[in-house]
């Protein structure tokens, strides 16, 4: 892989799971971009935007959601999560590698198990490499 290579991760988060994305540890993480977009609720996710943040240079794209059964807006997790499967199914078919998108479920606040997903996601970026649309 490229030794220049510094990736861009797209990060859209539901306000009830994690506040605040600044918090999270990522010790030797540092050479990396990192895009939050909040929204009041993960089921605000929608296909063109997920597709639009590969599309502005993203390497990979996070979706954070509310464990299942404890949406504050009963199916807005369940609602993401089938627009980001599509969306995966959607970027085998055209070559970009459907698990450049990954949705997680995670308990309100919970910015270690946040930090870890960003980490692992990092993680699969270096056999992954950079986006091939950009």
């Amino acid at each position: 892989m490229n030794d220049n290579f510094t990736p861009k991760i797209t990060l859209f988060h539901c306000i009830n799971t994690v506040s605040e994305i600044g918090g999270f540890s990522l010790t030797g993480q540092d050479n990396f971009e990192l895009e939050t977009v909040k929204l009041p609720c993960s089921s605000m996710v929608k296909d063109v935007f997920l597709l639009r943040a590969f599309e502005a240079g993203s390497d990979a794209v996070i979706v954070l959601v509310c464990p299942e059964g404890q949406c504050r807006y009963v199916e807005g997790n369940i609602r993401a999560k089938k627009r980001v499967a599509w969306v995966r199914n959607l970027l085998d078919e055209i070559g970009l590698d459907g698990r450049r998108l990954s949705l997680r479920n995670i308990s309100a606040g919970d910015t270690v198990a946040a930090s870890r997903i960003i980490q692992n996601v990092l993680k699969d970026l270096e056999d992954l490499g950079p986006n091939p649309a950009v």
